[in-house]
């Protein structure tokens, strides 16, 4: 068997991930793009059960699915709020190396349409806790 295409071509799909939510957030660095990235991933992560933590990894991409649970540990779930205090809970993830703009919730939403199964990634919100399809809504040009 080969090896699959997501797997053989993961970094190059990342950093092209990266580079898409680097221009969506206006940021300079790449190093700036990936804390944005990853407090946004937690910030979400925190708000699921692991059962609901795993099947939304699976439809990530190979580095995206390991930045998402990368470090987890299962914790009490937490609701949905205000899409405000979302974004201050972003910003305050690793708070003197992150330079999140607020709408980093809203920029890594629209540079994850672009790289995933638009389809598979559809589906899962559908099984994911109300407020899940609200935190990855793309903004409207």
């Amino acid at each position: 068997m080969t090896v699959p295409r997501e797997y053989k071509h993961s970094a190059e799909d990342f950093y092209a991930f990266l580079k898409d939510a680097q221009q969506a957030a206006m940021l300079q660095t790449s190093h700036q793009t990936y804390t944005m990235v990853d407090s946004v991933l937690q910030v979400f992560r925190r708000r699921l059960t692991p059962a609901q933590v795993l099947e939304f990894a699976g439809v990530l991409p190979p580095c995206l699915r390991a930045l998402f649970v990368e470090n987890w540990r299962p914790e009490p779930v937490l609701p949905f709020g205000p899409r405000a205090d979302l974004t201050r809970e972003v910003q305050s993830v690793r708070s003197q190396h992150n330079l999140s703009p607020d709408d980093a919730i809203t920029a890594v939403a629209n540079a994850l349409h672009l790289n995933v199964d638009r389809t598979a990634f559809a589906d899962v919100l559908t099984k994911m806790p109300e407020g899940s399809a609200a935190y990855w809504a793309e903004s409207q040009p």
